[in-house]
């Protein structure tokens, strides 16, 4: 019994009978000019042929058949104008239906007055409408609650075949479940971007911090130790603003996402890792800024977590940095001695998002081990960057 009565305790049932009775109020318009009860049905051709009519009737079927408790729309209904004839006719066949699932909805509403009259009846009164004919009787008070059962069952039924009908007419066509999918596929690049962005940058952190620490306990020298906990402070301070603009993305949906770092703010990666103890001789060719943004951020990344894999794997080592700008290229190269086995990285996450990153730009990055050093060589093409467009929609920079 429960489960037969569970739909009249849910508020769509009702929203859709609201949504089957509105045609029907303004046909009723109509009726006080001519009795031709075809007429709406013939004025609503030219109306379903409008394309902003299919994005109004989305909009409604959403709202009144498909409301959604989480605030998330239906992408059964598609919300667009019709954007060819074939979407057009649909609309108009929906119109069509709507109408008369409108006008069967009307005619239902006299099954409460059928239940009146038999009130009416057992009092005395002789029965009309619907019932006339019923002899007045007391017993009828009775028979008045059935005429409600097959209103109720109209208004279950009738909202149900009415959201049917509106997914199959006003679906999404296949361009417009193209760019749903391209939505879903955008969302989970920039989701795998944020995982690499803060396995970079937090990573980075706390490499600093534990070489940091391990440095200040092992010098016993309260200069250090003072120097050391600056460089701590400022390079957690940069990873929870890091941290901050991701979680800020997530919890908003539709947050611009922040300014994030270049390569011309290397210098700041070079002092970090200087303030390690490591030794870094950097050089640079060529003009940094001319670096299209895209490829410098990164770059700048990439740099980071080669600077991070030093610091990790081989400690306060002297580093060299070499970073060009040359001949539609931007090639970076992170190279340090070996010191035994826990000089090699490997080929753990670290290398593997480097070499996501240069293969999402059409460039190549290279590690390996070659004359008693460890060198991470990246090349990327500055000059085929054609879809900068492209790569801030797919991450929302």
């Amino acid at each position: 019994m429960h489960r037969i009565l569970a739909p009249l305790t849910r508020a769509d049932t009702y929203s859709r009978w609201l949504h089957m009775l509105i045609p029907a109020a303004a046909a009723s318009v109509w009726f006080f000019v001519s009795d031709a009860f075809w007429a709406p049905l013939l004025f609503a051709v030219p109306i379903g042929l409008v394309p902003a009519m299919r994005l109004e009737e989305g909009l409604q079927a959403q709202l009144l058949l498909t409301p959604s408790e989480r605030g998330q729309p239906d992408a059964s209904i598609a919300v667009a104008p019709s954007s060819s004839w074939a979407e057009r006719w649909r609309t108009v066949l929906w119109l069509e239906v709507r109408l008369l699932i409108s006008g069967a909805a009307i005619l239902a509403l006299w099954l409460p007055v059928a239940s009146i009259e038999l009130v009416l009846s057992a009092a005395g009164r002789p029965p009309g409408g619907l019932v006339e004919g019923v002899s007045p009787h007391g017993w009828n008070v009775l028979l008045a609650p059935l005429p409600i059962v097959p209103l109720l069952v109209l208004v279950v039924l009738g909202g149900r075949v009415t959201t049917a009908a509106a997914r199959w007419l006003l679906g999404p066509s296949p361009t417009d479940r193209l760019t749903v999918l391209e939505g879903l596929t955008e969302e989970l690049l920039e989701r795998n971007r944020m995982a690499r962005e803060l396995h970079d940058s937090i990573g980075h952190a706390l490499t600093v911090a534990v070489v940091q620490a391990g440095a200040a306990r092992a010098a016993n020298d309260p200069a250090f130790t003072e120097r050391a906990l600056a460089a701590i402070e400022e390079t957690g301070r940069d990873a929870l603003e890091d941290l901050e603009r991701v979680l800020r993305v997530l919890r908003e949906s539709g947050t611009p996402v922040s300014r994030r770092p270049t390569l011309a703010e290397a210098e700041r990666l070079l002092d970090s890792a200087r303030s390690s103890g490591a030794k870094v001789d950097a050089r640079v060719s060529g003009d940094l800024r001319l670096v299209p943004a895209p490829v410098s951020r990164e770059g700048y990344r990439i740099l980071q977590e080669s600077l991070t894999n030093v610091l990790r794997h081989a400690g306060p080592v002297t580093v060299r940095v070499t970073i060009t700008v040359a001949a539609g290229q931007l090639e970076l190269e992170v190279a340090n001695p070996l010191s035994g086995a826990a000089g090699l990285p490997g080929s753990g996450s670290g290398l593997r998002g480097i070499r996501e990153r240069a293969a999402l730009l059409g460039g190549k990055a290279h590690a390996e081990s070659r004359e008693g050093e460890w060198r991470v060589s990246v090349s990327l093409p500055l000059d085929r960057i054609r879809w900068p467009d492209a790569v801030h929609r797919s991450s929302g920079r």
